[in-house]
């Protein structure tokens, strides 16, 4: 229906979410089940994606009732993806407070019920009860279920199959088995070789088990390694704790500082609730073993949001605003789940002291060849090319071919990004502030075209404040052209890139020209964020 495309050509943002649940109101009151269906996929993708995964549960449970009552309504790939999108919602439980724990379980009961004691997904309805069940503080609990997981690959609901031995991994950790936890990263290389977050997330898992199983040196290459992914990647948030933790307990606090500087930013905006907690928590670390280091009397700057001017804090202040939100997050787990396990785990993370002599960091640049054969055994190929498939590898990174849509997903897995492709080819992802879509446009497709949209909103009233920021980009910067959208109610700032290629472009190149519209284009967001 037309209403559902005008809904999903919206930029990312309350007003797309708000469009996509009148759509699905609108097909119920007029009767049209497959309508509803469909905007209820659309409404689910919308929240996965602006990062409010806790407000699955009432379109899931719509879906449900539906394809329950009219069996032929879903295909059999929507049936799969039904059942993922079920996993999403009950893991929105370990995210955030916000998640009713009782009906969570009714979730994950229904989920065990449709897949079976023997189906495909049962190790995923294991990995579930599992986590949770530690998410508790029930260790028992969860170490029996972590049998039915381990070994095993996850089915059509499971996800990323690469992705598993790393969460298994800090699970392992967590019970303080550190070679076990080592030792489970690698065990599935094959699948690693086919996850986009790989190596860089089981890296990270490996980082506080190298350290305590003594071998500083490769924690410290697999750190600078990771980091030099996740420092700006805004779905690597999560990660950024253990990042912190390693910093703190491998005795670089100046590193750390450094890291805390860069990313208290995105604190402010964090993925979840776990994960603004555990890097508070890392952070209020970081600073306590800073001050008794003697660096109290550093400074790190904390940017204005909101309502919150700029501030340039001491450490010991930092160090006290982030244990006072650890503290207070850790509380709202806990008071939802009935224990007082992550008030304690937190407390037991605050209490740790380094474990090893610091050792020295490589350069960004070297970090690579530094990861040892151990740490590395994840990453995918365990072999060096010869130099003819070097030289093969290079000539095809210069061969000129047509622009096709597999191009540019292939651009940004080789990037590590995340995105979505609609029914209409557009490849759609989210950067930092920007939402950003590249399409092929032109008679041929030969028309890279990328459009960023600031996330940010203006009401109408600051129109003439919108068409003054735009006039001023243009005068000001080469990329993107900027623009601004009234849709009534409120201004979309956006910017346009297009660039000409009838001749072809060589991967290579179409890698440089997404570099360069990801970088102006979450630039442009930035700046629209930092208006008044």
């Amino acid at each position: 229906m037309a209403a559902l495309a005008d809904a999903r050509d919206l930029p990312d943002g309350p007003g797309r979410l708000v469009a996509l649940e009148r759509v699905a109101e609108r097909a119920d009151a007029a009767g049209d089940v497959r309508s509803a269906m469909d905007a209820r996929f659309a409404l689910t993708e919308a929240y996965l994606l602006h990062g409010e995964r806790w407000r699955l549960v009432e379109p899931l449970r719509r879906c449900r009732a539906a394809a329950d009552r009219w069996p032929a309504l879903l295909t059999d790939a929507e049936a799969e993806l039904l059942a993922r999108y079920q996993r999403y919602a009950v893991e929105a439980l370990l995210g955030t407070p916000r998640v009713g724990l009782d009906q969570t379980r009714l979730l994950l009961d229904d989920l065990a019920h449709r897949v079976g004691a023997d189906g495909p997904d049962a190790p995923t309805v294991a990995e579930l009860r599992c986590r949770i069940a530690d998410h508790l503080g029930d260790e028992p609990t969860a170490r029996r279920f972590f049998q039915g997981w381990a070994g095993t690959r996850p089915g059509p609901a499971g996800g990323c199959p690469g992705c598993a031995p790393a969460r298994r991994s800090e699970l392992l950790a967590g019970w303080g088995e550190w070679q076990a936890a080592r030792s489970e990263l690698r065990a599935y290389d094959g699948d690693a070789q086919e996850c986009t977050d790989q190596p860089e997330r089981a890296l990270v898992a490996d980082l506080l088990p190298l350290l305590r199983l003594g071998e500083p040196e490769q924690a410290a290459a697999a750190h600078v390694r990771a980091y030099r992914r996740h420092r700006r990647e805004r779905s690597a948030f999560p990660y950024l704790a253990t990042h912190l933790r390693f910093c703190a307990l491998g005795g670089h606090l100046e590193r750390g500082l450094t890291v805390l500087t860069e990313q208290l930013p995105r604190l402010d905006r964090p993925t979840d609730d776990l994960a603004a907690m555990e890097f508070a928590a890392a952070g209020a670390l970081v600073c306590g073993l800073a001050e008794e280091a003697g660096l109290g009397d550093r400074t790190v700057h904390r940017p204005a949001y909101a309502d919150r001017p700029a501030t340039e804090l001491e450490v010991g202040t930092l160090g006290a605003l982030l244990l006072g939100l650890a503290t207070d997050l850790a509380g709202s787990f806990d008071a939802r789940n009935g224990t007082g396990h992550q008030s304690g785990r937190m407390a037991a993370w605050l209490a740790e002291r380094p474990s090893a002599t610091a050792a020295p960091l490589p350069a960004d640049d070297e970090a690579a060849d530094e990861v040892g054969d151990e740490a590395g055994a994840h990453e995918a190929g365990a072999h060096e090319p010869g130099a003819d498939e070097a030289g093969a590898e290079a000539d095809s990174e210069r061969e000129v071919m047509a622009l096709t849509t597999d191009m540019i997903t292939s651009t940004l897995d080789r990037r590590g990004d995340r995105y979505l492709v609609d029914d209409g080819g557009t490849v759609v992802g989210r950067w930092g502030a920007a939402v950003i879509q590249f399409r092929r446009a032109g008679e041929r497709g030969e028309v890279l075209h990328t459009r960023a949209m600031a996330a940010r909103r203006l009401p109408t009233a600051r129109r003439a404040e919108a068409y003054a920021f735009c006039n001023a980009w243009n005068h000001d910067r080469l990329l993107p052209k900027a623009y601004a959208h009234d849709l009534d109610t409120e201004i979309v700032l956006a910017g346009d890139v297009a660039t000409d290629l009838t001749h072809g472009v060589a991967p290579a190149q179409l890698l440089v020209l997404v570099d360069a519209a990801i970088a102006t284009g979450v630039a442009y967001a930035e700046a629209v964020a930092d208006l008044p």
